[in-house]
């Protein structure tokens, strides 16, 4: 239905230039550029004709005698779908002011964010969608959040729903499907998530069954904090199979130096679930550092039960604080030691940033876990956790139900640079991927995953979300000690039509729309 709807979108589109008085015209041409369409289908030279949102030509302008009234010279460049990234968290950029260009994730060539991810999606999808459509620079989709759910229902509290309070829960979840969400997040690993039982998880997923909408999660245990990387996968596998829902991984990982190697296994717990029918995907950033909190990365759930202030009251207790001490002490070893651990961002104190916690307890003249508790107790701080192994990365990478996405916070390289990192990293340098594959985990493999209509590919009828990049020069520029350098390389990004960057420069267009599942 989906591509007859968009042959007759495209047929309606050429008929109206046809019989327009300015015949034939297009309003943009992007011309002679080596086009990868996002469908895993190999390159080719031409030109994309576009009017108002959408394309309504491929192919070779001359021949048809067509023109426009704005012609970009895509010779010597590369034309592909603008990137989607299924898990970002450009929310609070979105909705400032001096941000909501989004600029980050447009010189990445991303024209397509999701917010939402790990639990923390909005329960007001529309409240917070109108203050959005008042102009954005890329597009914004949504997931409804389980976590914000849960605080919204059971308070921070580490209890089980009743049937009155589950039923709330699940009238939370219809309403952010009935308002577009394209699935339901969790973070089962954060606080309040991981207070849930899966069969919570699975009544919960079941609402969004019947809107075709997808199971999103940061998994309750990437690592060997509580029940295990592997088992964590067989609860998301089971999630899926008895809520009958379509299951993703997000940032699909093994955390610390416990589950090095472990990719293999994880793969094939997935291949097998696929044998059986259960539609599983993933996606992944193309860095050996996650990016989290101290608290996040140090401090288990339980110290988190009750809110903030009971919080601090637990972490100065000298009754329990030996507990606490072994827990974090633990944690550190499983990360990687405390120089893997560096200080990113949030610190109060700004002298710490830079540092790992290694650097700053000899500083401090603290032992490290003394120094993790006392970032804490001075506000905390964000980390950039390098705990992967490149060996599961690239095994997850070549998977092909794994796609590109960033995970973007503050401190962190990645919500800067995470689609060029990839492209120079494992395309240019090691050649993990072929470009062409690459663009499709980047663009279409997304769109069809969480069900984006018309977005995702270069194809006739679809909305014009185009970029036109240089190979030679499309690279990330943002490292752990500067990440909020932008990338470079990307000539033209085009959302819905209109230029948002045109040589290279970013244009004053918020063109951005907010996507709603099944419109």
């Amino acid at each position: 239905m989906k591509s007859i709807a968009c042959l007759i979108s495209a047929f309606l589109i050429i008929s109206i230039i046809s019989c327009s008085s300015q015949s034939n015209e297009l309003d943009i041409l992007i011309k002679g550029g080596k086009i990868i369409d996002g469908n895993n289908q190999e390159a080719f030279t031409g030109d994309i004709g576009i009017v108002a949102d959408s394309i309504v030509f491929i192919g070779n302008a001359n021949a048809e005698n067509l023109k426009a009234k704005k012609t970009i010279d895509a010779s010597g460049l590369t034309v592909t779908p603008g990137f989607i990234d299924p898990h970002t968290h450009a929310l609070g950029d979105l909705q400032s002011e001096e941000r909501n260009q989004n600029i980050n994730y447009l010189t990445q060539g991303v024209t397509t964010v999701f917010v939402g991810n790990d639990g923390r999606g909005p329960i007001d999808i529309d409240k917070v969608a109108e203050k959005l459509e008042k102009g954005i620079g890329t597009n914004v989709a949504f997931f409804v959040g389980h976590g914000t759910i849960r605080l919204a229902v059971l308070g921070d509290e580490d209890v089980a729903p009743n049937k009155e309070e589950l039923d709330e829960m699940r009238a939370f979840v219809k309403k952010g499907m009935e308002t577009g969400a394209f699935g339901l997040s969790t973070g089962l690993y954060y606080f309040p998530g991981s207070f849930s039982e899966t069969e919570e998880v699975i009544e919960l997923t079941k609402v969004i069954v019947p809107y075709n909408g997808i199971y999103e999660s940061h998994i309750r245990d990437e690592s060997s904090y509580n029940i295990g990387l592997i088992n964590s996968v067989k609860e998301t596998i089971r999630i899926g199979e008895e809520s009958g829902a379509p299951v993703h991984f997000s940032h699909i990982k093994a955390l610390g130096v416990d589950v090095w190697g472990k990719s293999t296994e994880v793969i094939q717990l997935v291949e097998e679930a696929q044998s059986r029918g259960v539609k599983v995907t993933g996606d992944q950033y193309p860095w050996k550092a996650s990016g989290t909190s101290i608290r996040g990365a140090l401090v288990n759930r339980w110290v988190s039960e009750g809110g903030a202030e009971q919080y601090m009251k637990r972490i100065n207790d000298e009754k329990i604080l030996p507990r606490i001490r072994a827990e974090i002490k633990e944690n550190i070893r499983r990360r990687g030691g405390a120089e893997s651990l560096l200080i990113s961002a949030g610190a109060k104190d700004k002298s710490m940033i830079g540092l790992t916690l290694a650097e700053i307890s000899e500083k401090m003249e603290l032992d490290p876990v003394e120094t993790a508790l006392a970032i804490e107790r001075n506000g905390g701080a964000s980390v950039a956790s390098f705990n992967m192994n490149e060996d599961d990365i690239i095994n997850f990478m070549k998977q092909d139900w794994i796609m590109t996405s960033s995970d973007g916070s503050t401190g962190h390289p990645r919500k800067f640079a995470s689609f060029p990192e990839k492209y120079q990293r494992y395309v240019k340098e090691k050649q993990v991927l072929t470009l062409v594959n690459f663009i499709h985990k980047s663009s279409a493999l997304t769109a069809s995953t969480i069900g984006v209509e018309r977005r995702g590919s270069i194809e006739m009828g679809n909305f014009a979300d185009i970029i036109v990049f240089s190979e030679d020069d499309f690279k990330p520029n943002a490292t752990f000690s500067e990440p909020r350098l932008l990338s470079e390389g990307v000539m033209y990004v085009l959302v819905n039509g209109e230029l948002a960057i045109e040589n290279g420069e970013p244009t004053e267009n918020l063109s951005g729309r907010v996507l709603r599942k099944n419109e």
